[in-house]
């Protein structure tokens, strides 16, 4: 496989992850400072997960095989 495609799986995994830590905790006044650990940590979490998609999506466009360029120049 790929390594385009795996880092963009990867990244893909890291941003639902992100999404989950963040919802997971309800915002009230009183949040216990454990608890706002860890909304932050889904925030970077899945902000760097949107990061290493777009890495991927970069890697697998600049990695694509591209048709060979024919060098036949024959003049008559």
């Amino acid at each position: 496989m790929k390594s385009g495609i795996v880092i963009i799986i990867a990244g893909g995994s890291m941003v639902i992850c992100g999404l989950i830590l963040f919802y997971a905790v309800q915002i009230s006044p009183e949040i216990e400072p454990f608890f706002k650990t860890i909304k932050h940590a889904g925030t970077f979490v899945g902000l760097l997960g949107i990061g290493v998609t777009l890495a991927g999506i970069l890697l697998y466009l600049i990695n694509r095989n591209q048709p060979q360029i024919q060098s036949d120049f024959d003049v008559k």
